[in-house]
């Protein structure tokens, strides 16, 4: 039943059905869990455990620890800090504006009622954007999302491959970003995290909102 912590999310990813859903806690089959777990009868013992569990001493909390967003675009996979993405959406018509750089400000697109500037991370990032080697652009996929960010005053959306979804990592487990590492992201990467086997810049948000707002002006 529990198959969030085995194929999904917090297992290793190998639901087919995240590509629908991006997040275990979107999807009916957990939902019908939690259900199942808010109607099943209390266990003799439940008043006795939770008397215990409220008297106990409180767990110091890890200061070093910090959530990310982790998801890919075209070939790099990267990392914002979670409080820096308000919400991650399916797809939706980009409308293009008049005397504006495609490579970057893409247009403006409704987002629950809002039109909102939406702007390519291939294009301020420098990131080679994925192609189907014609000249007709690539098909969207089902993974393909859109992140809504916001900070240092603005809010934008943009297109992004994939998401894989929120991670938890420990100032341990990040690296200095070498100076002879030749990535397309480097100016805007603080550090670089190892996760299942590829390399993830974690980007600095107050870095990348100072040239979104230098775009968007």
């Amino acid at each position: 039943m529990d198959c969030w912590n085995r194929i999904g999310v917090r297992g290793d990813g190998s639901c087919p059905d995240l590509a629908r859903y991006v997040h275990c806690r979107n999807c009916p089959v957990h939902a019908a869990g939690a259900i199942a777990l808010l109607e099943r009868a209390p266990q003799d013992d439940y008043v006795a455990a939770w008397t215990q569990h409220m008297a106990a001493a409180d767990t110091p909390v890890d200061r070093g620890a910090e959530s990310i967003v982790i998801f890919r675009v075209g070939a790099e996979w990267l990392g914002l800090p979670t409080a820096v993405v308000g919400e991650v959406t399916r797809m939706v018509p980009v409308h293009s504006l008049p005397h504006r750089r495609r490579d970057v400000v893409l247009g403006v697109a409704n987002v629950r009622g809002k039109l909102t500037p939406c702007v390519s991370l291939e294009g301020m990032l420098g990131v080679t954007p994925s192609s189907t080697g014609s000249a007709q652009p690539a098909p969207r996929s089902e993974r393909q999302r859109l992140l809504v960010l916001g900070g240092d005053g603005i809010r934008v959306v943009c297109p992004v491959d994939e998401v894989h979804g929120v991670h938890r990592v420990h100032q341990r487990d990040l690296r200095d970003v070498p100076a002879t590492l030749a990535r397309a992201t480097t100016k805007y990467s603080a550090r670089l995290l190892s996760w299942q086997g590829r390399s993830v810049g974690v980007l600095d948000a107050p870095t990348l909102f100072s040239s979104l707002k230098r775009s968007l002006a």
